[in-house]
C-alpha cells in the first residue's frame, strides 16, 4: 500500500489559502507537526486524521490517498521489470516480498535475479551479487515453467557465469561458460577473459576466432532480414542505412584485396541497395548500385574462393572450413535472387540488360 497522506494534507491546506500556521491552529497542534506531515517525516494520530478529514470535508481515504498495489504474479513481475529498467534499488525490497507470495514462480525468480545481477554489478556489491547466483538457480530449478524461447538452461547459466567472473572467482566463470557453450554462444566472452583477465593468451584465440565467425554469420542474417522489413516498410532511409553498415562491417573482415567470400555478399547487399533508390526515385543511384553489384559477382565468380582462411582476425582456427550459403551458385545468381526477392520487375529488367553487355576492357 502506497499512502500519500502528507501531499494531500498539503494540497488541502493550499487549495483553502492556509499556512501551515493557519491550519496548526485549527487542529490544536504545532507548525512543527504540520511540517512533519506535509514533508512525510510523521503521520498524525488517527484521531487527527478524522479531523482532518471533516476539516477538508473529503473522506478518510481519500485523505489518506493510498493505493493498493496489483499484486498479482504478471503484474509483480513487470514491476520488477520496471526497476531493472530504471536501475532502482526499491526494487530489491520488492523481490523479496515478491519471493514470498510466489516462492515458486520462475517468472519472478528470473526477474529479481536480474535486478541483483545488475545492481549488484554495477555497484560491486558482493552480497548483492551473491543474492543473484540464488536466484539464478532457482530459476534454473523451475525452468520447466519458462515460456520465453531466448531463455535456457544454456542462457542462464551464462548469466550465472558473469557473475561469478564480477566476484572475480574466474576460473568458475571460465568453466562454466565453457561447459555450456554450445554454438559458441559465450566463445567471445570466454576469449575476452582469457586474454585480458587472466593472461592465457594461447587458449583465448580459438575462442576469439570463434567470436568473429559467429559475428560474420550474425551480420549476414541481421542486415538481410532487416533489408526485408525496411523494404516492407517503404523505410528507404533505415533500410540503405543498414545496408551500407553491413558492407562496412564485412569489409572490415577482409584480410586482403583479392575477391572472396565478401564480395560476394556484399554484391548481394548493393542489389538491395539498389531496391531501395528506386522506391525513393533516384533512378541514377539505381544504375550504380547494380553495377557495383555486378562488379563484384563477375569478380568472384571468376575464382570463386568459399573458406574462411582470408578473413581477418582468424587465427590459426578452421581456416580451412568452407562457408556455405543458400544465395545462389555464383554471385551473379545470388544478385539476381535477391532481386527476385525484392519483387521489382523494373531492377530484374536492368540487372539482366546489364549483365548481357560484354565485360569493358581495362
Amino acid at each position: 500500500m502506497e499512502m500519500k497522506l502528507g501531499g494531500n494534507i498539503r494540497a488541502h491546506r493550499k487549495a483553502r489559502g492556509l499556512t501551515q500556521e493557519q491550519l496548526a491552529e485549527v487542529l490544536g497542534v504545532t507548525v512543527g507537526a504540520v511540517y512533519k506531515w506535509e514533508a512525510q517525516l510523521s503521520v498524525p494520530e488517527l484521531s487527527l486524521i478524522v479531523e482532518l478529514a471533516d476539516f477538508f470535508d473529503c473522506s478518510v481515504d481519500a485523505l489518506l490517498g493510498y493505493a493498493v498495489k496489483d499484486n498479482r504474479l504478471e503484474a509483480t513481475e513487470a514491476r520488477i521489470w520496471r526497476y531493472h529498467a530504471e536501475k532502482d534499488r526499491k526494487g530489491l525490497v520488492e523481490v523479496e516480498k515478491a519471493l514470498k507470495r510466489y516462492p515458486n514462480a520462475f517468472t519472478i525468480a528470473y526477474a529479481g535475479a536480474m535486478l541483483y545481477h545488475g545492481i549488484g554489478f554495477e555497484a560491486r556489491d558482493k552480497a548483492l551479487l551473491r543474492r543473484a547466483l540464488e536466484l539464478y538457480e532457482t530459476a534454473r530449478r523451475l525452468l520447466p515453467q519458462n515460456r520465453d524461447t531466448g531463455i535456457s538452461d544454456q542462457t542462464l547459466c551464462g548469466s550465472i557465469s558473469q557473475v561469478y567472473f564480477a566476484l572475480g572467482e574466474k576460473e568458475e566463470a571460465i568453466e562454466l561458460a565453457k561447459a555450456h557453450n554450445a554454438g559458441h554462444l559465450y566463445s567471445a566472452m570466454i576469449g575476452e577473459v582469457l586474454a585480458v583477465e587472466m593472461g592465457r593468451m594461447d587458449e583465448a584465440v580459438p575462442y576469439l576466432s570463434h567470436g568473429i565467425t559467429t559475428i560474420f554469420n550474425g551480420i549476414i542474417y541481421t542486415v538481410i532480414g532487416y533489408a526485408a522489413v525496411y523494404l516492407a516498410r517503404r523505410d528507404t532511409e533505415n533500410g540503405m542505412a543498414v545496408l551500407r553498415w553491413g558492407i562496412q562491417s564485412l569489409r572490415g573482415l577482409k584480410s586482403t584485396e583479392q575477391p572472396d567470400f565478401i564480395d560476394k555478399l556484399c554484391a548481394v547487399f548493393h542489389a538491395w541497395i539498389a531496391c531501395f533508390q528506386l522506391v525513393a526515385g533516384d533512378d541514377a543511384a539505381v544504375r550504380d548500385s547494380l553495377a557495383k553489384a555486378v562488379t563484384l559477382a563477375r569478380a568472384f565468380d571468376a575464382a570463386p574462393d568459399y573458406t574462411i582462411r582470408n578473413l581477418r582476425f582468424i587465427i590459426d582456427c578452421h581456416r580451412n572450413d568452407a562457408i556455405y550459403d543458400a544465395l545462389g551458385a555464383t554471385a551473379l545468381e545470388a544478385v539476381e535472387n535477391a532481386l527476385k526477392d525484392t519483387g521489382s520487375e523494373a531492377l530484374l529488367t536492368l540487372y539482366r540488360e546489364m549483365t548481357d553487355e560484354p565485360e569493358e576492357e581495362v
